[in-house]
């Protein structure tokens, strides 16, 4: 047969997915700058509504790919390198706000900003840090058990196909993420520091702050996944989606415990 598939590559039919995503991502960033010079919010809100319904449409066709069978092994080694790389990039990035802290913390600055290290101190002078020993421990071993619950899941999913352990040990990932969310909003709210004004709060407000936005998105992540599995999707064999998605939270995971040990713990 002529267009009989004699290949384990996927071949992807033309899509406005990447041009709708890439008009919606430019919309939504200017109208952020719109914004912050108080002209108007629902520019951006309007570019948040198209990569939203970007991310909505172009993951549901991946997801009725994978239902299809069009996920061959080989192209799930794809799958992986292609996460394996976005991981990697996310690694940079936190990097660059934990060089910013420990750059202030071992050269403080004086009040003046112009002599490093000599006349300055860290935490600044006036800076109330939180005891890392309370709020800041209780969410780290709140972070920790949703992993292990996330890695209970896939335990099951992939050792024992039971499934019903496998939905159970998401929907306590997930709400032991909420958890995490609802408590740094808590704390946020009763610091005593704002984010403008000092380096400490610019660095502490950058790195949490983006923290905490990984925490929603991965909790989302495992929602989707706890619905997929619901639906009677994934196999022990064929699970990309729930694969991508524990290695997704154990990134998280893993960023968090920096966070706590250098931001609360040393550099408070």
């Amino acid at each position: 047969m002529a267009h009989e598939k004699n290949h384990d590559y996927h071949i992807l039919n033309p899509s406005l997915w990447p041009l709708i995503g890439a008009a919606s991502g430019f919309v939504m960033l200017f109208g952020a700058v719109m914004w912050m010079h108080a002209v108007t919010p629902f520019v951006f809100f309007a570019g948040l509504a198209g990569v939203l319904y970007t991310m909505f449409g172009w993951w549901s066709e991946t997801i009725a790919e994978n239902q299809a069978g069009d996920h061959t092994p080989v192209v799930l080694i794809g799958l992986r390198y292609g996460f394996i790389l976005f991981i990697m990039s996310e690694v940079m990035f936190f990097s660059a706000w934990f060089w910013s802290f420990f750059k202030h913390a071992l050269y403080p600055m004086d009040p003046g900003g112009m002599s490093p290290a000599v006349d300055g101190v860290w935490p600044p002078a006036g800076i109330e840090t939180f005891d890392p020993w309370h709020l800041p421990l209780i969410n780290t071993l709140i972070l920790l058990c949703s992993g292990c619950a996330a890695t209970w899941a896939h335990h099951a999913l992939v050792h024992e196909d039971n499934r019903k352990d496998v939905a159970n040990g998401l929907i306590i990932a997930v709400l032991l993420g909420m958890v995490f969310t609802v408590f740094q909003a808590y704390e946020y709210s009763h610091a005593a520091f704002g984010f403008s004004g000092n380096i400490y709060g610019a660095n502490f407000y950058m790195a949490t702050g983006f923290h905490g936005f990984h925490v929603i998105v991965g909790t989302i992540f495992l929602f989707i996944c706890y619905l997929r599995v619901r639906a009677g999707h994934f196999t022990a064999d064929s699970h990309i989606g729930f694969e991508a998605a524990a290695w997704y939270w154990h990134f998280v995971d893993v960023v968090w415990l920096f966070l706590f040990a250098a931001v609360y713990v040393w550099g408070g």
